[in-house]
Formats: C-alpha cells, structure tokens, sequence
C-alpha cells in the first residue's frame, strides 16, 4: 500500500469515528502515530508569527493531516516562559475556529487540545477535541473532571514548575527518571479516582519542562522506566532545547536532532510522537519500519516515473 501521506503501510489502528473519544484515543494510541502541531498564538518559541492568522491555521492544519499526521494538536498558549499566561477566554477564542474546522474536515481524525486550563478545555472538547494534552501535571484536577465529564483522552506530562515558569536545577533531583515514574504513577491515580478512565490516559515524560538538557537526555536513555507504566507515551520531542544544547542549532534546524530522537525511541515501545515537520517525520518511521521488517514492501515494488527526478529550481 503506498500513499503521498504514509507511504508504504500504516502507523496506526484505524480509528472509529463513532467510539467515544476515550477510546477512539486509546485505540489509536496501540500503534506509533504523528501528532501534528498548530499553534493558534503568534509567540511560539518555533514557529512565532507564521501562522497569526485564523485562515493561515486552518491551512497548515489540512496541510499536516495530507502529510500523515493522525492527530492534531491545537494550543492557543504559548510555553515560552518570557511571555504572560493567556487569559482562558481569549485562549478558548483562539483554539475553538481550528478545532471546528479540523473536526468538520477530519471527522475520524483525532484532535487534541493543548492547555492546563478547565474552560479552555471544556470549550475544545465540545468543539470535537478528543483529548486534553496537559502540560501541567494536573495543576488544576478539575481538568480531570472536565475530561471525565466528555469521556475525552487525557494525557498526563511530568513537570515540576507551574506553566510559563522556567525552571531549570540541576541539583533538584536526586534520580530525575525515579521523579518522573513516581510523580506520572500519582497523577494517574488522582485522574483515575476523578472519573477518568484508566485506558483513556497517556503519559508525557516532559522533556526540557523543569530539566535541563542533561536531564532530558537522561530520561530519553532510560525511558523504558516510563514506559513500564503500561500507558502510551505521548513524547512531545520536536526541535527541543536539548537538541539545540547538542547540536548548536536554533530550533527551525533541529529537525536532524528531532529524527534521531525517533529512532532512539522507537524501538523501546509505540509513542507519539509531537512534532512540528510531519512529513519528515512520518517519512522516517516509515522507512525505518520497513528496515526493520515491521512493515513488508512487494517484491515488484517500483519508483513512480515522476518520482526519479526533481525538477531544476
């Protein structure tokens, strides 16, 4: 099977438009998947300013579902730490035209809402968001709530600073991976006993949130501590500060860092994998599959004629 968006196979399990959204989520979250990333806010640490407008959002979100990714991710909140919190309304303002317009597109794609804040959150999930992505490590439990309350996915990220609040010790851990499993083992039960469904809540080991770039590294090279929690992880890797530290690029030229992150995660468990380059990414796992015979090519597999060469610029 070979499509412009996925290439040959398929990164994740069809998905049940009609399921309620916990386990629309759930299912697809069995299999590696590409979340997408559409910023509704201006001051993005990556992308600030391409996309300040309603109809420029719309259009890189049809633009990332064609290049293959199975979930978008909306936020209307920058986590640049220089700028002030979003006011919920102006934040629900921004968030809810994208997700009305994905849903209406994309009826059987999944959607997630990016943000910490329960109005927010209830606003998106009524709009057709399926899922909250909670950078907060529910600050707030009434975004629990509001979760159990549309039957919505949650995902659960470690973090030991408040949002919009940089805070990088690295004397603050003693063991950072031991205090990113206790700290995800907790708020999965406190979502639990607030109604959540358990199958419905992934986990986000929080890279750069509260870590320094050794940190982050530290907890990518034993991530197999988080994943023996028995949930999907959404890993939120795209041109990260860890990167940049590594490599000395700024964050539009980390996306060789970003796919080599894949390939370390890969093999140790099924992620989600956030990122901001969806076809470079979706084209990496890929290939990568199929080297490593997870996914089978036909043996008369051909180059389209169209594809042998490109065109002088």
């Amino acid at each position: 099977m070979v499509s412009r968006a996925g290439g040959v196979g398929t990164l994740a399990a069809v998905v049940d438009p009609s399921a309620p959204a916990a386990r629309r989520w759930a299912r697809l979250a069995d299999g590696s998947s590409i979340m997408g990333i559409v910023n509704a806010t201006t001051d993005s640490f990556s992308d600030g300013g391409l996309y300040d407008t309603l109809e420029s959002r719309l259009e890189l979100a049809d633009q990332l579902v064609a290049e293959g990714a199975e979930i978008i991710d909306v936020g209307g909140e920058s986590g640049r730490t220089d700028r002030e919190p979003t006011d919920p309304e102006t934040e629900r303002d921004a968030v809810v035209p994208v997700i009305e317009h994905v849903r209406r597109r994309h009826p059987d794609l999944t959607i997630s809402i990016d943000t910490y804040k329960p109005l927010v959150a209830d606003a998106a999930l009524a709009a057709g968001a399926d899922l909250i992505n909670d950078i907060s490590g529910l600050l707030d439990p009434e975004l629990a709530d509001v979760a159990a309350a549309h039957d919505a996915g949650l995902v659960l990220m470690h973090t030991r600073s408040r949002p919009k609040v940089k805070l990088t010790d690295p004397a603050r851990y003693d063991d950072v991976v031991e205090d990113v499993v206790t700290f995800l083992a907790e708020k999965v039960e406190l979502a639990v006993e607030r109604g959540v469904a358990r199958e419905a809540i992934a986990l986000d080991p929080g890279l750069d949130f509260a870590k320094t770039p050794f940190q982050t590294i530290e907890v990518l090279q034993r991530i197999d501590e988080v994943v023996a929690l028995g949930h999907p992880l959404l890993v939120a890797i795209s041109r990260k500060d860890f990167i940049g530290a590594t490599t000395l690029r700024p964050p539009r030229e980390r996306l060789a860092g970003t796919l080599a992150t894949i390939a370390h995660l890969a093999p140790r468990g099924a992620f989600v994998y956030r990122v901001h380059d969806v076809r470079d990414a979706k084209d990496f796992l890929t290939v990568l599959r199929i080297l490593d015979g997870e996914v089978s090519v036909p043996e008369d597999l051909e180059l389209e004629d169209h594809l042998r060469r490109s065109d002088p610029t």
